[in-house]
């Protein structure tokens, strides 16, 4: 039996961590304001693209076709890395973008299939990250708090990103969610500078990504 208490003590845990700050914020700001699919695509499908049912079926089969590409992705990797964090917020941002300025349904699924496998892959990755590095007396302690901020998250943004939707239109709904992915990645760029050492450099002509320690 869990002693009185328990769940207190492993918010006490995540203040003390700052890896599981940042993660819980990340995955706050997504998870509120850009896992909102049904919103966004059912508000392009109609109030943009001008098409019905059949067409929204489709679009979010091919959110679905991402997501499925993503869960391959993840399976495929050993090991998840802190860095997939704020590379994974950034593209599911800059896929959002991509959906919001899209001209026609086409070219809008398209970028729905980077938000998919961008989605899936920040998502699984702060779950993996969280088990991974928690004490294993805490671990259902703090997987209970990620599931509560995630769940938990998506129903406090839909009005507020349905407001905006109806309010200013579709795609600034989108710009909302394209926004908390930018953010999101600009907390996990911070963390890695501030805790991990972030150093950025080019090397005989290729990008060269380095921190201090290894989640």
């Amino acid at each position: 039996m869990r002693p009185p208490g328990g769940l207190l003590e492993g918010f006490r845990y995540v203040w003390k961590r700052p890896d599981l700050k940042a993660i819980l914020l990340m995955l706050f700001l997504v998870g509120t304001f850009g896992i909102n699919f049904p919103i966004f695509i059912s508000t392009m499908t109609v109030s943009v693209f001008h098409v019905g049912a059949q067409q929204y079926g489709l679009l979010m089969s091919t959110m679905a076709v991402g997501t499925i590409a993503g869960a391959l992705l993840a399976a495929g990797r050993e090991r998840p890395h802190i860095t997939l964090l704020p590379v994974g917020a950034a593209i599911f941002g800059g896929g959002l973008t991509l959906a919001a300025l899209a001209p026609d349904i086409w070219l809008f699924g398209g970028a729905l299939v980077i938000v998919g496998v961008s989605a899936l892959t920040f998502t699984n990755s702060t779950s993996s990250l969280m088990q991974l590095s928690t004490e294993p007396g805490m671990r259902g302690r703090v997987i209970a708090i990620r599931l509560a901020v995630a769940l938990g998250g998506t129903p406090i943004g839909a009005p507020i990103v349905g407001w905006a939707a109806d309010r200013f239109g579709p795609r600034w709904a989108l710009g909302v969610g394209a926004a908390s992915g930018i953010i999101a990645a600009i907390v996990g760029i911070r963390y890695l500078m501030k805790y991990r050492d972030l150093r950025v450099r080019i090397a005989a002509g290729r990008l060269r990504v380095s921190i201090a320690k290894v989640l």
